[in-house]
């Protein structure tokens, strides 16, 4: 069901289990190009194939002792491969297995939250194409500006999205690097064989050239992919926390039955879901900084990096794929009332239609200044008033002398906003 975020399926890729299987399956396809090179025996690789297998406690435990994750699972799996446990890690540093492995987890992630970008683009097409010609009144600066339809506002969020995919595409496609080249990056110990089969077999590429550790430009590159990514969301949720509001209320965050708003007020309905997915966009927000501060290492590697990326990368990756989630039930059910649209684009009682009738006069002869001054002053009144726009136009001979009644007539009408929609969704939906 899309409004049930299914957690276990982002948590799975971070949790230790998943983990350790990914450090297994590296150790063991090293030990695989190292026996093509005639580096470990036939007989040996296979009894290491067989015998391989760790238990997630037991690693811990040894950990709390060597203060040491890698160590601690080499030291499990040897306690069940026996003595040909000297073949496995042959030649090869911590961070080959760590860097390599990670870059299959932020892919697995990366993937995952694509499909619930795609999703959400799919779910907000079909509102938009549901509300092509919904209209209603755009605004700038939260003034009346002049007329749009809803579809167009959807549409615009489906615009930006796509730019976000293909950033996020673009970024696992960076971060999706391994290395298997020592401790230092020279291939001291292991032929540049061996990270050419680990990494093709595991959907990565080699790093061209790496010290001990994969730079850290790319896994900013990620991190700020999904900040980017939230920051749209934060942009979509309020909007629809703005277009709630009481005295708008031109669109609702879904509000299910048996669903209370306040401990105090019972008549409340609250855009609850749009707000928390603003709360988790500045967080992620946060994530993508911590990311570029873990760029600069010193000299070969250190490993400042680590203890941030351990919380970053699941934590970023699960709040924006809960965001998601969360946020396509909203657009999927959101609440949308054409009748309060119609209603609040009347309130400014037609000066709406100002720039028309600023062009109209424009085309009569008038200057660009003289032609403001007058549709300011009419405008001006209308707001004072209250009277509509079209009433105070229309009792000043200044405007109605120089403007043939036909298209004076014309000004007042909505079709020239809605003229261009098909071609403007068109150019979005190709």
């Amino acid at each position: 069901m899309i409004e049930r975020y299914t957690l276990p399926d982002m948590g799975r890729i971070w949790s230790d289990e998943n983990k350790f299987s990914k450090w297994l399956q590296f150790e063991i396809l090293a030990c695989e190009a190292m026996a093509e090179a005639g580096d470990v025996p036939a007989e040996a690789l296979a009894r290491i194939k067989q015998n391989a297998r760790f238990e997630v406690k037991r690693i811990l435990e040894i950990e709390e002792v060597v203060h040491h994750d890698v160590i601690a699972f080499l030291t499990n799996l040897a306690d069940h491969i026996g003595n040909d446990s000297r073949y496995v890690h042959l030649g090869l540093t911590s961070s080959d297995l760590l860097d390599t492995t990670l870059a299959v987890q932020i892919k697995e992630a990366g993937e995952l939250l694509l499909t619930r970008v795609a999703t959400l683009l799919d779910v907000i097409k079909t509102r938009a194409l549901e509300h092509k010609r919904t209209v209603m009144i755009g605004r700038s600066h939260g003034v009346h500006a002049e007329p749009i339809t809803f579809g167009l506002k959807l549409l615009v969020w489906y615009d930006e999205l796509t730019r976000r995919e293909a950033m996020l595409k673009a970024a696992i496609e960076a971060v999706s690097l391994g290395k298997v080249s020592g401790s230092v990056g020279t291939f001291a110990h292991a032929s540049p064989r061996v990270e050419e089969y680990v990494c093709r077999k595991l959907g990565l590429k080699a790093a061209p050239i790496s010290t001990q550790v994969v730079q850290r430009d790319v896994h900013a590159e990620f991190v700020s992919a999904l900040a980017l990514c939230a920051a749209s969301l934060e942009q979509f949720a309020t909007e629809v926390r703005a277009l709630q509001k009481t005295e708008t209320l031109e669109a609702e965050e879904p509000f299910k039955k048996g669903q209370k708003g306040s401990s105090s007020m019972p008549h409340k309905r609250n855009p609850i879901v749009c707000e928390r997915v603003v709360g988790l966009a500045r967080l992620i927000r946060g994530y993508a900084v911590a990311a570029m501060e873990n760029v600069a290492l010193w000299h070969e590697r250190d490993i400042s990096h680590s203890s941030v990326e351990r919380v970053i990368l699941p934590d970023a990756t699960i709040a924006l794929d809960y965001a998601l989630v969360k946020f396509t039930a909203v657009v999927k059910d959101l609440v949308v009332y054409p009748e309060n649209m119609k209603r609040n684009l009347e309130k400014s009682n037609g000066i709406i239609f100002s720039q028309k009738l600023l062009l109209e006069l424009a085309r009569a002869g008038l200057s660009r200044e003289e032609a403001y001054a007058l549709v300011q002053e009419a405008a001006m009144e209308t707001w004072q008033t209250g009277k509509q726009f079209e009433q105070t136009v229309r009792a000043r001979a200044a405007i109605t002398s120089r403007v043939d009644p036909d298209r004076l007539s014309a000004v007042f009408l909505l079709d020239d906003y809605l003229r261009e929609v098909d071609t403007i969704f068109a150019r979005v939906l190709k």
